[in-house]
């Protein structure tokens, strides 16, 4: 399934957002908890979860900003999820390893009662900043409804990304897809097609969810849909 993250678009409403993944051609939409779906907010996922299922895309997953040990509540990321109807909550591990592993111990429980999976966002400057690092955290918290995302590393060779996505397959949710140089400038997708058609060949994923188009451009977001949309058939 392909999709768009909102934040992608921070500064533009659900609304928008809904009609650029839909005429994109793109499946669902990963809803950002930063603007679009903050947390506790339920009648407002509930509006936007009722729009983008008329629109005929899917809820692909919540993007929350919740950092495991970081004493925020999670109810709130919960109860939101679950008025949006998302199966996947995408969290952040930072900080202190042994507390990120307890926290997530802590919020798969009442996750897994709704048939949620926690997923870790795969950034830099994480305890998923690699695929080294993911493991480690996923197999001291032994959940079988916490998983990862993935994403390449730009500062990293095609051969050594391939070498970190394939480490963790077996915890795999998503994916998220975009091309940038090594300074973090974006490209176009199409320049990153070869790239892109390994990855994904090899990771199966879920949902292949573009992320950060060039110039936030809803023009140049239809255009990586298109090759997406290639590279997944």
């Amino acid at each position: 399934m392909t999709g768009l993250t909102s934040v992608t678009f921070r500064r533009l409403g659900f609304r928008e957002i809904i009609q650029i993944a839909g005429d994109s051609g793109l499946e669902g939409v990963e809803w950002g908890g930063d603007v679009h779906a903050p947390p506790g907010d339920a009648a407002l996922a509930g509006e936007i979860r009722q729009a983008t299922a008329e629109a005929g895309l899917a809820v692909l997953s919540y993007g929350s900003y919740y950092k495991l040990g970081g004493g925020a509540a999670f109810a709130p990321v919960l109860e939101t999820a679950l008025a949006l109807q998302a199966g996947v909550i995408r969290v952040w591990a930072q900080g202190d390893f042994n507390r990120a592993v307890e926290d997530a111990r802590r919020i798969a429980a009442p996750a897994k009662a709704h048939e949620i999976t926690i997923a870790f966002e795969y950034h830099r400057n994480t305890l998923t900043e690699t695929a080294e690092g993911a493991l480690a955290l996923l197999e001291a918290i032994d959940r079988e409804n916490v998983k990862t995302y993935w994403q390449p590393n730009p500062a990293l060779s095609h051969e050594k990304n391939l070498a970190e996505l394939e480490a963790v397959l077996p915890w795999l949710a998503h994916v998220h897809v975009f091309h940038w140089t090594r300074a973090g400038r974006r490209l176009p997708l199409q320049a990153g097609a070869a790239r892109w058609r390994d990855y994904l060949q090899l990771a199966r994923p879920k949902a292949a969810i573009l992320e950060f188009v060039k110039g936030d451009s809803a023009a140049q977001c239809a255009r990586d849909a298109k090759v997406l949309r290639g590279l997944c058939e």
